[in-house]
């Protein structure tokens, strides 16, 4: 299968021609969020709050970047488990996030999210921090610094190895795989 080459900010009819199983290059910017950024984001949100973050704009993915070696823009950042997420992205999703990447299935309560925003999840593969940091163009902290990896850091990227996990229609590779519990 050849990738789909595709751009942030992703328009909502890139979205709705994805498909679970695609594999996809990645370029563009997109923010890393952890459990503990995701935790402030929802706080927010919760209090009735704005974000400080045009969610609409970008994909969030979830990871925690380690420090960057000298001449690099980034040290490894490799994908975290999504379900550590799954109790916040609902309220992300009503706030305009239309893109999220992780590893790992996600909740019944995340994918009938999905599918109600015909928003799309995808994966990257875990263990390849290394290698999907030279995917990293640049690097910047704009959000929570005193979160350290944890912080919500800008990255611009090109050509970021990743599949499509759940479509904007409620696909999910993990369903078409087999590992769903009945």
């Amino acid at each position: 299968m050849i990738p789909k080459k595709i751009h942030t900010p992703l328009a909502d009819d890139v979205i709705r021609s994805l498909r679970a199983g695609d594999e996809i290059l990645l370029s563009g910017v997109i923010l890393t969020a952890r459990d503990a950024a995701h935790r402030r984001l929802f706080d927010m949100l919760k209090r009735g709050g704005r974000i400080p973050l045009d969610l609409r704009e970008t994909a969030i993915y979830y990871a925690g970047p380690t420090p960057a070696r000298p001449g690099r823009p980034i040290g490894a950042c490799g994908p975290t488990t999504s379900s550590r997420m799954d109790a916040f992205t609902p309220a992300l999703l009503e706030s305009g996030l239309a893109v999220m990447i992780g590893k790992g299935d996600r909740s019944p309560e995340v994918r009938r999210a999905i599918k109600k925003h015909a928003v799309v999840y995808f994966v990257a593969t875990g263990g390849l921090g290394a290698l999907l940091s030279t995917k990293v163009k640049s690097s910047k902290v704009i959000l929570f610094k005193e979160l350290g990896p944890e912080a919500v850091h800008r990255l611009e990227v090109k050509d970021f190895p990743l599949t499509v996990a759940i479509d904007s229609k409620g696909n999910d590779i993990y369903d078409k795989a087999g590992w769903k519990k009945q």
